[in-house]
């Protein structure tokens, strides 16, 4: 397969690995994704997934344009490759626990959809991130749209989608598409993520699940976050994080 997990310790990393394609994404690897997007959420000893390349100086340059050109004329091929691109989007997106970008070289078209699924994105200077719809006469779905305008904005979500231009890493901070530039991206999402992995994971993970009901629309609290927040109290992180605290200790979640 070229995609692939691997596990090191508190942190998975799922790696995207068809350098000679500039890990452009064929129908199996799509398939392929969101099992071992599952495997890291069922692995309980697995707090934090790293999306990124296998080889340095590359992200994902997006969907396999050959692979389209030979099989977008079958409906049967459109209707499973529409699929497996929204399965692939959805476990990012819905994943309970803190996904993290790590983009190191080119992040294009099908490539940003994964990377704005993620929850945080980490990206080298060399990296230029755009969504070329525009440019080859497709529509983005609404869900993979959403996921852009939550990020940036409506207005730059036009700009971005009606001129198919390519952003710099600068670029992309200023605007809100990725949160940090920095020289190894792999190596500052790796810290990023330690940092996550040695906090509460139950709040964490509620804090993921109440941000994303803001982004769905919910504007106030309901039974179930009232109760998370309640039940909060009664558990083994609360009463860790509270004797660390006065004992003036760092907390062992």
């Amino acid at each position: 397969m070229t995609v692939r997990l691997e596990r090191d310790g508190a942190i998975a990393r799922l790696l995207i690995d068809r350098p000679d394609r500039r890990n452009a994404m064929t129908q199996a690897m799509w398939e392929r994704l969101p099992h071992l997007v599952g495997e890291a959420m069922a692995d309980d000893a697995i707090r934090v997934l790293i999306l990124a390349a296998a080889t340095p100086g590359l992200f994902c340059a997006g969907a396999d344009i050959d692979e389209f050109a030979r099989c977008s004329g079958a409906e049967d091929w459109r209707i499973a490759n529409q699929a497996a691109i929204r399965a692939s989007q959805y476990a990012l997106a819905l994943a309970e626990k803190p996904v993290i970008a790590a983009i190191d070289g080119d992040c294009i078209g099908g490539g940003c959809g994964l990377a704005i699924a993620c929850d945080l994105r980490i990206a080298s200077p060399a990296a230029r991130l755009g969504i070329t719809p525009a440019k080859l006469g497709i529509v983005y779905s609404l869900f993979d749209t959403k996921l852009l305008v939550d990020l940036v904005g409506p207005a730059r979500a036009r700009r971005i989608l009606f001129t198919g231009a390519l952003h710099n890493a600068e670029e992309a901070l200023s605007i809100g598409l990725i949160d940090e530039v920095a020289a190894d991206p792999l190596a500052a999402a790796d810290t990023l993520a330690r940092t996550i992995a040695a906090n509460a994971q139950h709040s964490i993970r509620s804090s993921k699940a109440i941000i994303r009901r803001i982004l769905d629309g919910q504007a106030d609290d309901d039974v179930t976050t009232l109760a998370m927040f309640r039940d909060a109290f009664t558990l083994p992180d609360f009463a860790e994080g509270v004797a660390a605290f006065q004992q003036k200790r760092r907390p062992d979640f």
